[in-house]
């Protein structure tokens, strides 16, 4: 995507992101969420990019959102890493959890300054208390399987590692990915906030591989695809015959797309006990907080107004 193909905005427009936007709900979400929170006049347009895009295009994206004036800032999804690694010296200023992980999920703008926010630290937290047991942990010993590495993965990881859940924390996390590098800068971000769980990170090329560690995970375990497959691309971090721990939650941050590894989990939904979760809840968070720091609104996380934005978005789905 080159610089000649962004047109201005004509009205107050929020950007996202991603790989396959168009197909995101948020389309046609986002206008009668505009319309309830009385946002008056603006419009939302996706911003497709390759899988770890080359480092000009994410630059000509920010800068293009930095001059338009009616630009008013952007969600990013799957390219949290790959944007912020590219762009860092465009931006006048990161929150604090975006200069801690190296990511973000949100491009803000305030008095001609342009910022960077990691909203997924919050985010991931907030959809996984919508469903985890009370106690969940401290209860059962139980472990956490996270598949992929990427700025969701950190997300649920940074939420899980910390210190203020006391004993309701899980007896031990296991990161798979298919790629080494990032798994090293999981660990060192691991490191770097002072995780005191054990963690294990585990190189998983070929899906046989996370096979086998979901096999040795406890009962009761939760096993996240933090993965784009599923959406951005098909398939599933596991095979079929992935065997999932008796009596665990499976999640998928994913809501659409072929959604395989939900598919493999509710095969063995009865056999095994499970719970399942997909994105959507994360996916009314994730959007929900972006929206927030990009007009300047309050958006409760909980509560009437809150249930009422639920709503709206469940409405539209298919």
């Amino acid at each position: 995507m080159s610089n000649n193909q962004y047109e201005r905005a004509d009205k107050p427009t929020i950007y996202f992101i991603g790989v396959t936007t168009g197909k995101s709900s948020i389309m046609k979400v986002f206008p009668a969420w505009a319309r309830y929170l009385g946002l008056g006049d603006c419009a939302i347009k996706g911003l497709d990019f390759a899988l770890h895009d080359e480092p000009r295009n994410y630059r000509e994206a920010v800068s293009f959102i930095k001059s338009d004036p009616l630009a008013r800032g952007a969600l990013v999804t799957t390219h949290k890493l790959d944007l912020l690694k590219a762009c860092r010296d465009q931006f006048d200023q990161l929150d604090d959890y975006a200069a801690l992980t190296g990511e973000i999920s949100c491009i803000s703008k305030r008095d001609g300054r342009l910022a960077g926010h990691a909203k997924d630290l919050i985010t991931a937290g907030l959809a996984l208390e919508a469903f985890l047991p009370e106690r969940h942990w401290e209860k059962t010993g139980a472990e956490a399987f996270v598949l992929g590495a990427g700025g969701a993965a950190i997300a649920i990881t940074w939420h899980l590692m910390q210190r203020k859940h006391g004993p309701n924390r899980p007896s031990k996390i296991i990161v798979a990915n298919r790629t080494q590098g990032r798994l090293e800068e999981m660990k060192e971000l691991h490191q770097r906030i002072g995780c005191d769980l054990p963690v294990e990170y585990r190189l998983a090329p070929a899906p046989q591989q996370s096979d086998e560690i979901l096999k040795s995970l406890r009962p009761a375990s939760l096993v996240i695809n933090a993965t784009g497959l599923g959406k951005d691309a098909p398939g599933s971090p596991l095979t079929g015959g992935a065997l999932f721990p008796q009596n665990g939650l499976a999640w998928d941050f994913n809501y659409r797309g072929d959604l395989l590894f939900l598919k493999q989990a509710r095969a063995q939904q009865a056999q095994r006990n499970l719970f399942i979760e997909d994105g959507w809840v994360y996916f009314i968070h994730g959007w929900t907080r972006v929206i927030a720091e990009v007009f300047h609104v309050d958006i409760p996380v909980r509560g009437p107004v809150f249930d009422e934005l639920a709503r709206i978005a469940a409405s539209t789905r298919n």
